[in-house]
């Protein structure tokens, strides 16, 4: 698959700030691709890393630092890990930031972890599971109308707590997923007030891609149209 054409295709199209991350998970690491020197705080912290030009794959170990998206992940967790999740999650019930319901519902990967390996899409040293976009409110915009019109479109609601999930939410799914992002997402990457994700299958990718430059094109007409509607009718 042509990543390097499809993922200048996204930026140039959608003008984004960051180029778009693959995110792959394998039972082992690709050949020459270095493990990531020292732990993330937060997983997602990984995603920053990649966006800025790091290829690198992690390990269970290497998601012990944060409970939570070591959950998503699938990851197994050592008993202190464990506790310290627990502890983590009656801490947020207790803010009523979470319910107890809500948990047996958040998307989790399944089956055993191997590795993770990230990078940006233009150098992704394996095929992606995942390719995650992030980009303003109006980008991703453009980008969500051109998956719809690929038909690969995830129909339920933008998720929010916690980020990480979007990655299983899309790989299971098979249809893409968006994500306002979570407060922990926005210390650990940097996240603007007014950016999130858009998660789309690596299979999806090239669909998506393919619609992008006439949605964008179409946006742009249909931009100057509005403007002009709206001065001719004030």
């Amino acid at each position: 698959m042509d990543y390097t054409s499809q993922a200048s295709l996204l930026q140039e199209l959608l003008g984004l700030r960051f180029p778009p991350v693959a995110i792959a998970f394998r039972p082992s690491a690709p050949a020459g691709v270095r493990r990531i020197p020292a732990p993330s705080p937060a997983g997602c912290g990984y995603w920053r890393l990649a966006a800025e030009g790091q290829v690198f794959y992690t390990e269970a170990a290497d998601h012990y630092t944060c409970p939570v998206g070591a959950h998503t992940h699938g990851v197994t967790l050592p008993p202190e890990v464990a506790t310290e999740l627990n502890a983590l999650v009656q801490t947020m019930v207790g803010m009523q930031y979470i319910s107890l319901d809500e948990i047996p519902n958040i998307p989790r990967l399944h089956g055993a972890f191997g590795v993770a390996v990230y990078a940006p899409l233009a150098a992704a040293p394996c095929e992606a599971d995942v390719v995650l976009v992030r980009g303003t409110v109006k980008q991703l915009m453009v980008l969500a109308e051109a998956a719809q019109a690929a038909g690969v479109a995830g129909g339920g609601a933008t998720m929010g707590r916690p980020t990480c999930a979007v990655l299983p939410e899309a790989l299971q799914s098979e249809l893409t997923a968006t994500s306002f992002g979570c407060i922990g997402n926005r210390v650990y990457t940097g996240l603007g007030e007014d950016e999130g994700y858009y998660a789309i299958p690596g299979s999806k990718v090239e669909a998506v891609v393919g619609r992008l430059a006439t949605i964008a094109e179409a946006n742009r007409q249909l931009e100057t149209f509005h403007r002009a509607r709206r001065d001719r009718v004030s």
